[in-house]
């Protein structure tokens, strides 16, 4: 279902000798498992953490309560520090992570069912992007994997050589 998409992220990360890491929550692993997909990607891709629980994102990826407390850990500011987390773990140039609400519990008004932050690790900058996706929970998890290919391809295609 993503092997053009895989495969671009994968030419792009090996031309520009760059790896990639992942922190997880919502997906579960899939995105991993995804990009794992592509005969090569042990070139670039060095691994990932799934960090369901706030206890592990904090243990693990280094993410503060502070911030879990203030803004919740479907947030901007977990997922930058679930991102740079997983850099530093890792040891790698770029890392993607991901929290949401999948559904189809656990939404509020505020937060809901399908919401979606994606934190990108650069080289340089760390920073993370917002999205509402809809469908069942399933759904939820496939549109986020995409939009994290999409969001690494676009940024890491940015980079000069």
């Amino acid at each position: 279902m993503f092997e053009k998409k895989n495969e671009l992220l994968k030419r792009l990360f090996i031309d520009k000798n760059l790896t990639l890491s992942t922190a997880e929550s919502c997906t579960g692993g899939l995105l991993a498992s995804v990009i794992t997909d592509i005969s090569g990607s042990s070139t670039y891709f060095m691994g990932g953490v799934v960090s369901y629980s706030n206890d592990s994102k904090m243990k693990i990826l280094g993410v503060s309560l502070q911030n879990i407390i203030d803004f919740g850990a479907v947030s901007e500011a977990v997922v930058v520090e679930m991102a740079d987390g997983a850099a530093e773990q890792f040891e790698t140039d770029f890392s993607v992570s991901v929290s949401g609400i999948m559904g189809p519990t656990g939404g509020t008004t505020v937060k809901p069912v399908g919401l979606v932050w994606i934190g990108i690790h650069t080289p340089g900058l760390t920073f993370g992007r917002k999205f509402q996706f809809s469908g069942d929970r399933w759904q939820n998890k496939m549109q986020t994997v995409e939009a994290c290919l999409d969001l690494l391809s676009e940024t890491v295609s940015g980079l000069t050589k």
